[in-house]
């Protein structure tokens, strides 16, 4: 992917929900190797602007495009497949199995998109290495809440997106794991020339990213 190519797209975006506006007319352009982190309070439209990037809510008005794809002309298989080979997610709970192994975890994403055993394997396991990840058979379970959270950015990056969105990565962590993981979410889009769109409430980690936007009024700003 060349750097500085439009990943994300969302245009004139508009969504109501209860009465409330959560966006409006909203504009977002991410590009490849680029950072943005969004800030706003709670019901404020954080988490649904994800889910629309995701793919996962319709907006009422505008459009998402990712990879240069509109997301609205996908039916549910093609809009799957099109997730999966161009998006990935940290959650702020890292959403593993927490019976499998680390590498099994990573490894699962790889085998979902088609990725042949040996090779989903090889590729969870060079990937938990270069994240810092120590090898083990123990259950996901049993790491520090900073290593399951670099397991579950490991498990975004296996399918080689060109887009991580990544939802509060950081809340559920003490002060020195945050700071670590933040540090590891912030080096991606320059080392895997992605693009790293984040909602966050913590300062200190929006403010390592290339771009702080606020959402307020529906607006990014």
């Amino acid at each position: 992917m060349a750097s500085h190519s439009a990943v994300l797209q969302l245009n004139s975006l508009g969504y109501e929900i209860g009465g409330r506006t959560l966006m409006r007319d909203l504009d977002l352009t991410l590009n490849a190797g680029e950072s943005v982190s969004v800030m706003g309070p709670s019901g404020s439209g954080k988490s649904t602007l994800l889910s629309c990037a995701l793919g996962l809510l319709k907006p009422d008005r505008g459009n998402v495009q990712v990879a240069g794809v509109d997301l609205a002309g996908l039916n549910r298989r093609k809009l799957a497949e099109h997730r999966r080979s161009h998006i990935g997610v940290v959650f702020q709970f890292g959403e593993l199995v927490p019976e499998l192994t680390p590498v099994e975890n990573v490894a699962l994403a790889a085998l979902l998109s088609g990725v042949p055993r040996a090779t989903a394997y090889a590729d969870a396991a060079r990937l938990l290495d270069d994240l810092g990840v120590p090898r083990s058979d123990a259950a996901t379970a049993t790491l520090s809440g900073g290593e399951r959270q670099r397991t579950a950015v490991a498990r975004a990056l296996v399918n080689k997106p060109g887009l991580i969105l990544a939802d509060e990565p950081t809340g559920a962590l003490d002060e020195a794991n945050r700071d670590s993981v933040a540090d590891l979410l912030f080096s991606l889009p320059k080392r895997w020339e992605c693009a790293l769109l984040t909602v966050t409430h913590d300062r200190d980690v929006a403010s390592r990213a290339d771009r702080t936007l606020a959402l307020t009024d529906g607006k990014l700003l």
